[in-house]
């Protein structure tokens, strides 16, 4: 029986390596996969996985209004898709999440989703709730802080490198917009109490 799978994590954890590797484990092995990512996120081109260690792979943008389950449904009715990888799965809209589930217990394909679990004020984005609710499994892939602990948050930074406590929920950016941290620095940066509101 096929699966929805979310794998999470913080910012440079690697989660677009792994999703790359999975694709090409799959494709090495003669099967065919879908690759999907956020359209909005376009800093390697528009509809393109890339991984900070220089691999990539041409991947389908998906927007608001895009159903994944009639994309996959329609390419599979004309080749057997044998696993859809979804990257900046954080992205995806409620809807989108339960399309992503029908993909794996009505077509039979397992599903593997992976992005961030919160944002840059320690909420979480749609996509990612979504998934944590509903995916068959779920795993956490680890970051370290530079103190050494696990990361768990992504800290946005401004071009100066201080803390960004106020915005958007969405502001595409790398290295130079996001800092990986353990939740104690986190907190730290952002001069975080327990009553946080």
């Amino acid at each position: 029986m096929a699966k929805l799978y979310f794998y999470y994590a913080s910012m440079n954890a690697g989660k677009s390596t792994m999703l790359l590797q999975a694709s090409f484990n799959y494709r090495e092995r003669g099967m065919h996969t879908m690759l999907f990512t956020a359209g909005i996120d376009d800093r390697a081109g528009a509809g393109v996985i890339a991984s900070r260690i220089g691999i990539e792979a041409a991947a389908t943008p998906f927007g608001a209004r895009t159903d994944l389950f009639a994309v996959v449904a329609a390419e599979h009715a004309a080749g057997t898709v044998h696993c859809v990888l979804i990257d900046e799965a954080q992205f995806l809209g409620a809807a989108q999440v339960w399309q992503a589930a029908r993909i794996a217990d009505e077509l039979g394909i397992p599903v593997l989703a992976y992005g961030l679990r919160t944002d840059f004020r320690g909420r979480l984005f749609e996509g990612s709730q979504g998934l944590l609710a509903i995916a068959d499994v779920l795993s956490e892939i680890k970051a370290v802080c530079a103190c050494g602990r696990k990361a768990i948050m992504n800290l946005r930074i401004d071009a100066r490198g201080r803390a960004v406590a106020e915005g958007a929920q969405t502001e595409i950016g790398g290295n130079e917009r996001y800092v990986a941290l353990c939740r104690r620095h986190f907190s730290a940066a952002l001069n975080l109490t327990e009553t946080n509101e």
